[in-house]
């Protein structure tokens, strides 16, 4: 035999051998068919497919707990139009009307006491119900994953710095933070964080695109121009919760060199313009009015009543605005009671100082792990506080602080023991960057996609993104949208798979390939559920015939989707 072909035999055994020394754990490890990051809701639907489908699949949460914000609080189902939900996602609502049909599930309420509300109202001849304890969320998922053959796994967090195997564009394995090897053919990330999608170099971004970007008008800064001598307003998104006008920005009222009261901007940028910011994070608290079941609100330690000043400035600014505010309830407390069963709630934003804290999120996609958990708990702590203040703080009025007084945090949802949830609702992070952006001309119909692998049908939905000083002096929002009528419209199969240069084997159903203000209209949890089973769909169809994601032929994709039930167009 030649003896460099001898040289060579002896060098690739070497180095084949000595990658199993490296990283003997990728021939240890079984391979899974699917890899499914995230055990959100979108990674449970999707996962459950994938299982449909005969595929051994590996369902990966970094946490302890699955679900998302579907189990962490979110129980007020944001939906547009129920009839756009289909596949798993309509079965899962219909496992928890299932639920809430079997008596024993009504422990602090009969069944004929309660009544939802507004747009997740059941109606009497519904096969669905809409609104939901977390408890109740957590049981219906373990169920529907227990009839499934998926394997989960808990508490394993992905090694975000180089932790994803990649040969050309192909994953092979990802790595967690302990070492854990996970091998497989196909991986999804579900988190809401795109932390996979971004760790396998797959172009993405942050923040809120220019207007100009993609001929938007809803993007970008979005600043409340009040001009109060001609008392005329310029920006109708910016009215919602938002502060009264006259509400002084400074430490010493009318004294600019006492500095800013915290997380104001002395200029929020120019209309429609980029910037790198979030709109704002908040629990969703499950509060109850039961006191048996009721965990009174609780000071925090390092409470600091600097950080409640402008709510506190908001309250006498509209006593003397609002003729009497203090008659009716919806306009005293700085938040929305959305009713769920068992005498609780699912507590939202509302008004201009209330659970988001503003300003407060920037940092978060990009921390590291223990820079999120820093972050989550300043979050937790500013909302411990806010309740606090409206149930106790002298300066809140007696009215506001009686109704207030009567709710507390729930004892039997979350495993803390302080009634507080882990899940904080990460509205957006990062979102990928693929072929096919979806933007609001998308969501106005004025363009239809040909690929479609879902509906979504919300109003274009923005919180707030930061606090600013106006022209007159006065303390803002900025960043609020809420642009509705939107007939339900598809999503783009090319939306949630990489560039085919970037990763032929990954799916994004969660942070996917969207601008700013067309993703605020995607990003409800029943749409990410759906965009999670049509990813499965996808990833078995490119493992059956050998092909990578997209290349995926779409008439097949869509013929499966229908199959399963997935609704694609809207022709009411």
């Amino acid at each position: 035999m030649n003896k460099n072909i001898l040289i060579l035999i002896a060098t690739s055994v070497f180095l084949v051998l000595s990658s199993f020394v490296a990283e003997p754990d990728l021939v240890r490890k079984k391979t899974y068919d699917i890899v499914v990051y995230g055990g959100t809701s979108a990674g449970i639907a999707a996962a459950i497919q994938s299982s449909r489908m005969g595929k051994s699949v590996l369902l990966i949460e970094p946490s302890s707990r699955i679900g998302g914000l579907t189990t962490g609080g979110l129980g007020q189902t944001d939906i547009g139009n129920k009839q756009a939900i289909g596949g798993i996602s309509r079965e899962f609502y219909q496992n928890i009307r299932t639920y809430y049909d079997d008596p024993a599930n009504w422990k602090w309420q009969k069944k004929s006491e309660y009544k939802g509300g507004g747009q997740s109202r059941t109606g009497e001849h519904e096969d669905a119900m809409w609104t939901f304890e977390p408890s109740a969320a957590l049981t219906v998922y373990k169920k529907m994953l227990a009839k499934e053959k998926v394997k989960l796994v808990t508490e394993k967090r992905l090694n975000r710095k180089d932790g994803v195997r990649k040969k050309g564009t192909t994953i092979y394995a990802i790595v967690m933070l302990d070492g854990t090897v996970y091998s497989g053919k196909v991986f999804i990330d579900a988190t809401y964080e795109g932390d996979l999608m971004a760790a396998a170099g797959v172009s993405y971004t942050l923040g809120r695109e220019s207007n100009a970007q993609y001929g938007e008008t809803l993007n970008g800064v979005q600043p409340n121009n009040i001009n109060l001598t001609l008392k005329k307003k310029v920006s109708k998104n910016a009215f919602n919760h938002n502060f009264v006008p006259g509400v002084d920005p400074y430490v010493v009222k009318g004294d600019p060199s006492s500095g800013l009261l915290p997380n104001i901007n002395l200029r929020p940028g120019l209309e429609g313009e980029a910037d790198d910011k979030i709109q704002a994070y908040c629990f969703r608290m499950c509060l109850t009015d039961v006191p048996e079941n009721q965990i009174p609100f609780k000071k925090p330690e390092n409470y600091n009543e600097l950080d409640y000043e402008l709510l506190l400035r908001n309250y006498e600014a509209r006593k003397g605005l609002i003729k009497d505010m203090y008659s009716y309830s919806s306009a005293l407390l700085p938040w929305i009671n959305s009713k769920m069963p068992n005498g609780k709630t699912d507590t939202n934003n509302k008004f201009g100082f209330s659970t988001d804290y503003i300003g407060r999120n920037y940092e978060y996609p990009e921390a590291s792990y223990e820079e999120r958990e820093k972050i989550i708990e300043e979050h937790r702590i500013y909302q411990m506080g806010l309740m606090w203040t409206l149930a106790n703080h002298p300066r809140i009025p007696q009215k506001v602080r009686d109704i207030a007084s009567k709710w507390g945090m729930t004892k039997d949802e979350f495993d803390r023991g302080d009634g507080w949830q882990n899940q904080l609702y990460i509205r957006e992070a990062r979102r990928m960057v693929s072929d096919y952006v979806m933007t609001q001309h998308n969501c106005e119909a004025l363009k239809v996609v040909e690929d479609p692998v879902g509906l979504a049908a919300y109003t274009m939905d923005s919180h707030n993104v930061q606090r600013y000083v106006d022209a007159n002096g006065f303390v803002q929002n900025e960043g609020n949208v809420e642009a509705g009528g939107l007939k339900p419209f598809p999503i783009s199969y090319r939306s949630i798979v990489p560039t085919e240069s970037e990763a032929t084997n990954l799916a994004v159903p969660v942070c996917l390939s969207a601008s700013h203000i067309a993703f605020g209209s995607i990003r409800m949890e029943p749409v990410f559920m759906v965009l999670g089973q049509s990813a499965a769909i996808a990833a078995s169809l490119a493992i059956d015939h050998g092909v990578s994601l997209q290349d995926v032929e779409y008439e097949e994709l869509r013929k499966t989707l229908l199959e399963n039930k997935q609704r694609l167009a809207w022709e009411k």
